[in-house]
């Protein structure tokens, strides 16, 4: 999250009591994350305080927005512990403040786990699971914005910024993944809306008899329809990953694919891919944050993300031994 755009306490008070959602009582900016405008807002209805995120999209246009708003809403009336989005009096959830696209959501209680381990593994592995599963009746498309093409286009935006050794890694991953793209078994794939963005801060957990219990988990707005062993993929790069060295944590993964798998079993051919999204993650990750870190907006509250740290991360995935059988093989 960041604040590109600055909206007053009076604009936010209005849209909000517009909404029915009760007067504003206190607003404030958030610093983490880097696409969207972002506010935590309180509001006020009698006795009763209730606590929402107030977000304007800097890229995201209105007409891209119903996919991301409409699945959030689609999960939550299944049950999923997701932030469901408010809407108008005419039911409408793309809302506009300051001439940008705009949404209320609820705000979600508990911490984030940014060293997580076993425990929170298995369950955010078995969220995963139930969120593939309830998606699969939600009727609209989006394609990854943020997927193979848009990495074709952005990788020789990027190149002139890093050193031989960076620009090789990068080109040898991009036309191993556009030869991927181009298997069967790829293409066969299952698919379905993902969230693509799962990473430790984007879960929270609150304690329970001295246990961490998941909450819930948002920021969907990188959510696309793609092959759920992608949005795998981007979790196991990111809760099962050493952060400082970006080796591979067995023992957490061994417990996120266990519990996903147990609610949505892997198909075969999932387990022979899994290597190869792995890598795909990886790539997607490291690039979008070399443009964010070379190519910067300008936000008055913004934290960009270190882009070596998924260089590392792809750099043990390309490089481990026979970890990509299924490839090679059809190569």
């Amino acid at each position: 999250m960041a604040v590109y755009t600055e909206v007053s306490f009076a604009e936010a008070d209005a849209l909000l009591q517009q909404l029915g959602l009760g007067a504003l009582e206190s607003m404030q900016g958030c610093a983490g994350g880097i696409e969207n405008t972002n506010y935590f807002v309180t509001t006020r209805r009698g006795a009763q305080s209730r606590d929402y995120v107030l977000t304007l999209f800097e890229r995201l246009s209105s007409a891209q927005l119903p996919f991301y708003l409409q699945l959030m809403k689609h999960l939550a009336q299944r049950g999923m512990a997701v932030p469901e989005p408010h809407g108008d009096t005419l039911g409408e959830l793309v809302l506009h403040v300051k001439g940008k696209p705009a949404a209320v959501v609820d705000k979600l209680h508990g911490a984030s786990e940014l060293r997580p381990g076993p425990v929170h593994c298995a369950q955010i592995g078995a969220m995963l699971a139930n969120m593939h599963l309830a998606g699969r009746d939600f009727a609209l498309k989006q394609p990854n914005l943020r997927g193979l093409s848009w990495w074709n286009e952005t990788v020789p935006e990027v190149l002139p910024y890093l050193n031989d050794s960076q620009a090789s890694l990068i080109t040898r991953e991009l036309a191993y993944q556009n030869q991927l793209a181009t298997l069967p078994a790829y293409a066969a794939l299952p698919r379905g809306p993902i969230h693509a963005d799962l990473f430790c801060n984007n879960a929270l957990f609150e304690m329970v008899a001295g246990q961490p219990v998941l909450s819930g988990v948002f920021d969907f707005y990188f959510a696309a329809v793609d092959s759920w062993l992608f949005d795998l993929a981007v979790c196991l790069n990111d809760w099962c990953i050493d952060p400082q060295s970006g080796t591979h944590l067995a023992v957490n993964a061994h417990h996120f694919l266990s519990a996903y798998h147990a609610v949505r079993p892997l198909q075969a051919a999932e387990k022979e891919l899994l290597p190869a999204l792995l890598r795909a993650a990886a790539l997607r990750f490291w690039l979008s944050r070399l443009w964010d870190f070379y190519l910067p907006r300008q936000a008055s509250m913004l934290q960009a993300h270190d882009p070596k740290h998924f260089e590392r991360v792809l750099g043990h995935r390309a490089s481990a031994v026979l970890d990509y059988p299924a490839l090679e093989a059809r190569s």
